[in-house]
This record gives structure tokens, sequence and C-alpha cells, in this order.
């Protein structure tokens, strides 16, 4: 991201290190995504992380799109 301002460097950045994120990176599918946990097993789609451009071009998994899956712990 590049942003273009006369605001100092410090002021933009500032409370950055105190956000708090429970974002997940989880694979479905074959797929390597991003998501936002909305209960025990949904979450919602923040991104896709794959080298496959047929990834993105499955609406079924477009950013802000509600999924379901299992959580596994490893």
């Amino acid at each position: 991201m590049i942003q273009y301002t006369v605001m100092p460097l410090e002021v933009v950045m500032e409370g950055i290190e105190n956000m708090e994120s429970n974002q997940m990176e989880i694979v479905v599918n074959g797929i390597s995504m991003q998501v936002q946990p909305l209960n025990a097993n949904q979450a919602s789609i923040v991104r896709i992380i794959s080298c496959n451009p047929q990834d993105f071009m499955n609406p079924q998994y477009s950013p802000g799109r509600v999924i379901e899956f299992q959580p596994t712990i490893k």
C-alpha cells in the first residue's frame, strides 16, 4: 500500500502496534485463505492466498463471503 501524505509517518502509523486481529489462515478445498472467525465453525473471507489465478476467479471464495469450516488443531 502506498500513501501520499504530508503527515509524518509516526502520526499515520500511531497505534498500529496495539491493533488486535483475530484473523487466521486456513485451507479450504486446497485454497489457502485469510479469514475472520465469526463463530466456532463459520468465518468471513478476508483474502485469498494463492498463486493460482483461477482461485481468485471463483465467486464461492470472494472476500466478504461467509464460509463454514471445521477447525483442526495441529
